[in-house]
Order: C-alpha cells, then sequence, then structure tokens
C-alpha cells in the first residue's frame, strides 16, 4: 500500500475496491487507526474506490513535531488525493475526521464530491477538559483514559453486546504514539471552525449519535444549521457510529454518495 508524504511525514494509506470506480476517503477520529472502517470496507467497495489512511501521528503514519492544526491535517488529505492522482473524491469522517472534513469543505471544495461530517464538532469553547486529557496523558499514558473512552466511544448495551469490536478499538487506541495523540488533541483544542461552515458549498450529509456526550447532537445542529442544504440524520449510537450502527450508518451513506 502507498507511502504518501505531506510537509515531512510519511503518511500510511491503503486504497481497496475497482480503480475505475468513483474514490471515497475515509477520516478517522482521534487515537483510532485506519482500522475503525473495516465495517465499512465490504459494503462501500462494491460501488467504490475507498481510500482509508492513519492521521500524522497515529497508526503507521509518521509522527512529527506537534501541536499540528485541522488546517495542517488538511494539507495531509489533499497530499493524499495528490499522491493518488485523484481529482475528486467523496469525504467520510467521523470526529476528528469530521474536523478535517469541514476544512475541505471550505477551503478545497473543488476536490470533494460529497461531505459526510460524523459525530464531530467545529469548535470546542471550554478548553480545559482537553488540557486536563492531555495532562493525564502525560503523566500516565493513553492507558490512564482509555477505559473512559471507550465508556464515551460505545454505549454500555453495545460494550455488552459486542465486547471483540470494543477490544479491538481499545488496542488501536492503546497503540497511537502518545506524542501523535498530544498533537493532534491540541489541534482539536485548539480549533474553531465555526467561520467556515457558511463556506462549505458541496452536499453535506451530518450524522450524529443519539447517546453521545462527546460530540452531542447540538453540535451536528449547529453545523446543519450553517452549512447550506445540509441534511442530518441521527443514528442510535454513542460517539462511533460507523462501528455501533454500521448498517445504518452504511445505509444512511451510500443512499447519500449515490443519489
Amino acid at each position: 500500500m502507498p507511502v504518501i508524504e505531506s510537509e515531512g511525514c510519511a503518511l500510511h494509506v491503503e486504497v481497496e475496491g475497482p480503480a475505475d470506480a468513483p474514490a471515497v476517503v475515509f477520516s478517522n477520529s482521534l487515537g483510532a487507526d485506519l482500522t475503525m472502517w473495516d465495517p465499512q470496507v465490504a459494503a462501500f467497495t462494491r460501488l467504490f474506490r475507498v481510500v482509508r489512511y492513519d492521521r500524522r501521528g497515529h497508526g503507521r503514519s509518521g509522527v512529527t513535531p506537534g501541536p499540528y492544526t485541522i488546517a495542517q491535517l488538511g494539507r495531509d488529505a489533499l497530499a493524499i488525493l495528490d499522491g493518488l492522482n485523484l481529482a475528486k473524491a467523496h469525504w467520510v469522517g467521523l470526529s476528528m475526521g469530521g474536523m478535517v472534513g469541514q476544512w475541505l469543505g471550505a477551503n478545497a471544495p473543488d476536490r470533494l464530491g460529497k461531505l459526510v461530517l460524523a459525530n464531530t464538532s467545529s469548535w470546542f469553547p471550554d478548553k480545559q477538559p482537553w488540557n486536563d486529557r492531555i495532562a493525564t496523558i502525560r503523566a500516565g499514558g493513553l492507558e490512564a483514559i482509555v477505559d473512559k473512552v471507550m465508556s464515551i466511544w460505545f454505549t454500555d448495551d453495545f460494550r455488552e453486546r459486542d465486547p471483540e469490536a470494543v477490544a479491538k478499538v481499545r488496542t488501536a487506541f492503546l497503540a497511537t504514539p502518545l506524542d501523535g495523540y498530544i498533537a493532534c488533541g491540541e489541534a482539536v483544542r485548539d480549533m474553531d471552525q465555526r467561520d467556515l461552515l457558511d463556506k462549505i458549498a458541496v452536499p453535506t450529509l451530518i450524522i450524529a449519535g443519539r447517546y453521545d456526550a462527546s460530540t452531542p447532537i447540538e453540535a451536528a445542529e449547529f453545523i446543519r444549521r450553517h452549512v447550506s442544504g445540509a441534511q442530518l440524520t441521527i443514528l442510535e449510537a454513542a460517539h462511533v457510529s460507523n462501528i455501533e450502527q454500521a448498517v445504518d450508518f452504511n445505509t444512511e451513506v451510500l443512499g447519500f454518495l449515490t443519489s
């Protein structure tokens, strides 16, 4: 699978599906690698060329000195499109991937087909929880927060119903390089993309989780109100809706991308 260079960082990319099909890029949450999209691959590769990648500081991609910015991570995404010779692609981003998607929708709309923003926000007015999280993991590593994160990412019901899926996500979370997690966490903490939303001029679907305490429905409604023509759908999930409600997620996103 290709390794694509962007601003001094080697980005690990995987591409599956027909080479002549329209492309869709999947972009991960903070603390996840590209395997978080495994529940989407079979359904989407029937119709699309599926591009997944590990964000700078995550997975098998490089770790460069932080802090990072959402704009920098957006330029990484454009470098991936360029490296794959993709003039245009659909974008499906969850959480931090949706934050990068907002930047792309406002700053590089000519490179996007349609835009899916799942379980995400455009800003966090209170920075202190991010400062506290960063201080905690500097002292104790990602092990210090992983159980709390899993309880936020998935409902109690799902964690009881599919412990293997949660264990897989937990393992990937703990494998994230500490410096990469912190640098990306700083990007999320410092982000304020509210003024970008009315500049997004591509068809946009917003997905929220009914039980998502991290990026609640109110955050999704804010984005919907400020992105012209945006649609909103709510899934019966917490934060990582593409795993907890994979069938419904796939149905909604495929329907939107093919309509």
